[in-house]
Parts: C-alpha cells; structure tokens; sequence
C-alpha cells in the first residue's frame, strides 16, 4: 500500500504495528482471529502462529507447556483495536458477525471514530473501528482532542452493510491503537509521554491517551480492572508484547535517549530496541 493510501493513524511518528498473546488453546483463538476477526495465517509452527491481512502482519499467538491463565485484575491488554479502512468495512464485518451468531461485548460512537467490542475465547479485548477524518475531529488549543463514549446505532450501521459474502478483513486493515490496563495512570503518563515522547491527547476518569501526530490515540491506558497492578509474570496469558513502529528517526533517537538517561534496561536486536514497561509488558520500538 502506498503511503498516501495509509490510513492517518500509520502516518504518524510513531504507531502501533504488531501485538503479540500468550494464549492456553491456541488452535481454538487462532480460528477465532480467521474465522470471526478476519485474519489469515501467515506463519505457522507447533506453538505459534502469525497472522495478518494481505500478507502483513499484525498478530503473532504463541503457546506453551508453562502458560498460565492472566487474572482479569492483572495488568496487559484491555484490547487490541483493528482499524478498518472506512464506514462500508466496518458494516460488512458488523454483518459477517451477527450472521456467525458473535456476541458482542458492545458499541460505541467516539466522536472521533466509531467501534465494536468483543473478546477472543480467552477474554483478550478487541475493537474493529473505522475513524472519522481528522477534519472532523474537535481538536482544542492545547492540541488535545474530543472524544465521548456515546452510543453507536448497530441497527443502522448493518442495514447499511453490502450482504455479499464475507472474505475477511479487507486490505488496508491495520492495528490502529493498543489499550492497556496497567496500576497506576500517573506511571502510565510518566512512561508513554516523559520517556516514550508521546502526547496526552485525552484523559477519562481512570485512563489517559496517547499518541503521536495529533493522532486521537496509538495507546491508551486505564486502571478500570488493574488498579494497583504489579509486573506481569511470563507466562501469564494475555498481552506478551507490542510493536511501537517509528517513521520519524529523530522521535525513535530521542526516546532512546530518554531511555537511556532513564536507565530504564533495553537490548537492541534486529527488531529494534527492546524492552518492558513498569508493568513487565513487553515493548520494541523500530524503524
């Protein structure tokens, strides 16, 4: 895809581009992620698999003999947010999923875009959402952004979906945002935006937003469930790890350098710079 054909979040400075779950029956949320979300495998061994849309990848699930079932309470993933290319796309897996009988977890109007709850088999979050422009956004002087949590007409969104039949998630899908529940928001905020260099374009009660480029968000943060959480355990299921991709070499220089200054422990591989967040999620930040 072409970078005028990206979608605005991918533009930005930095943003998300790959998740990684622990997961307990990996067969049983692989076939959730490609028959219900809309994946396709793109790897495959005896303990994980990726999977993507159009040959990239967003999503790798690994498995193993020591892996242990995350308390809802424990910091990781609130939910892994797939960002679909426009309205049309998000009514026609809307319909994809009442046909196959989805529960859903809810639906919401952000005002700056719109989105469907579920949860995978193991209970890790996902959103599907299509964004409004940025030129509809309401952004305020300190270039802060609107959002809501006002109710999303389902009804109205699947009568407007074409019923032909369902061939996954079109080109163009992309892991838009990650949002995470962690201990405490205050630490969130010193780590996202002091070290990592992202903004704090939004702030409920309980969880703050960040992002780069006057994005609305690439990660946010809450303590609805985790409040007072400590580091994660390896082997816990649920959130391992995410991709924090840099397009601007001067942002990805200065975090390392925060990093750095922070004496927060890192290794660099060919991935990138590797490292956890105070809640033991693991986190690369690459070019």
């Amino acid at each position: 895809m072409s970078d005028s054909a990206l979608p605005f979040a991918l533009t930005r400075p930095a943003h998300v581009n790959r998740t990684h779950l622990v997961v307990a029956d990996l067969d049983t949320v692989s076939a959730f992620y490609r028959s219900i979300i809309g994946l396709r495998t793109l790897e495959k061994s005896a303990s994980g698999e990726v999977l993507g849309v159009n040959g990239t990848p967003l999503l790798t699930l690994t498995t193993g003999g020591d892996v242990v079932r995350a308390p809802r309470t424990a910091a990781g993933l609130f939910h892994t947010a797939f960002l679909v290319p426009d309205r049309a796309a998000l009514a026609a897996w809307l319909a994809h999923a009442a046909h196959a009988g989805v529960r859903l977890d809810g639906a919401s109007d952000h005002l700056v875009s719109e989105a469907i709850y579920l949860s995978d088999p193991e209970g890790n979050g996902i959103e599907i959402y299509r964004d409004r422009q940025p030129d509809e956004w309401t952004m305020f002087p300190d270039g802060t952004v609107q959002m809501a949590t006002e109710g999303l007409d389902l009804q109205a969104l699947y009568d407007s979906a074409d019923k032909g039949k369902w061939d996954g998630m079109q080109d163009g899908t992309a892991i838009g945002h990650i949002h995470l529940q962690v201990g405490n928001v205050p630490e969130a905020e010193a780590f996202y935006r002091d070290v990592l260099g992202l903004k704090v374009m939004a702030r409920y009660p309980g969880a703050s937003f960040f992002a780069t480029g006057g994005y609305h968000h690439h990660i946010a943060a809450n303590i609805w469930n985790s409040r007072g959480a400590g580091a994660r355990a390896d082997s816990m299921t649920g959130l391992s790890d995410y991709s924090l991709r840099f397009t601007d070499k001067a942002a990805l220089d200065e975090a390392a350098a925060a990093l750095d200054r922070q004496e927060i422990a890192t290794s660099r591989t060919a991935d990138g710079i590797v490292l956890k967040d105070p809640w033991g999620i693991g986190l690369t930040l690459s070019a």
